[in-house]
């Protein structure tokens, strides 16, 4: 609230992509209590129909709780299949995993040019600044990140401590992007779990810090600034 009150042009909406996970779940409530008209987004590409309830049911919740708060269901399964089918000479599944991400980020910034408002990331410190677990130029691209600070573990505990649906706070940690889900949760693609990575960055004797090292390094690029070339004068 106090980022957007010292805007030049202040925004007049937050936006929020509600996925059903506990991050962005929580995102949009403190999105909601700064009182500030909040745009709660479910945007549906070839989800799970697990993961798409819990987006309906948490943006039921919110409707209930805050009177600021409008919710809108925009389905990207037709987008995508065009994309895809359009780039067909170009398939490549990790492509299409994080283009699926980055076909998201489009829609919340064309609602959000709409409404004059603010793409609110809802990426973690774990996920977003320790070892780069999103997708470059989708998930990572927002206006601003309330949750940046927060580890997964503290996030879990707002959650809690904010009421939010126990379904969410108890789902398997999952990005949502992959056709099939087998193998694709969050602790099988890093390959630690989120206690055990917030142990490893904080301590340089756990035994799983040169795991988080190798992840984080082959992750840098995109938690740094692009690189510019440099001319000679």
């Amino acid at each position: 609230k106090e980022y957007v009150s010292n805007m030049q042009n202040p925004a007049k909406a937050l936006c929020v992509n509600v996925s059903g996970g506990v991050d962005s779940s929580l995102v949009s409530v403190l999105c909601s209590m700064t009182g500030l008209r909040t745009i709660a987004l479910s945007l549906p590409l070839r989800s799970k129909p697990e993961n798409h309830n819990l987006s309906i049911k948490h943006q039921e919740w919110l409707k209930k709780r805050f009177k600021n708060v409008e919710c809108h269901v925009i389905n990207l399964d037709s987008v995508y299949e065009s994309f895809k089918k359009t780039l067909s000479k170009f398939d490549h599944e990790l492509g299409l995993v994080n283009s699926k991400a980055r076909l998201r980020m489009v829609t919340i910034y064309q609602v959000a040019a709409k409404n004059e408002g603010l793409v609110v990331g809802t990426g973690n410190a774990v996920e977003d600044f320790a070892i780069g677990f999103f997708s470059k130029f989708g998930d990572g691209a927002v206006d601003i990140s309330p949750i940046g600070d927060l580890t997964k573990t503290e996030v879990w505990s707002l959650a809690e401590h904010l009421e939010i649906l126990d379904e969410i706070i108890k789902a398997e940690p999952t990005d949502g992007l992959w056709e099939s889900q087998t193998g694709h949760t969050d602790v099988a693609q890093i390959g630690l779990t989120y206690p055990e990575l917030e142990k490893a960055i904080k301590n340089p004797e756990d035994k799983n810090h040169q795991k988080y090292l190798e992840i984080r390094k082959k992750n840098l690029h995109k938690m740094l600034p692009i690189p510019v070339c440099k001319m000679d004068d």
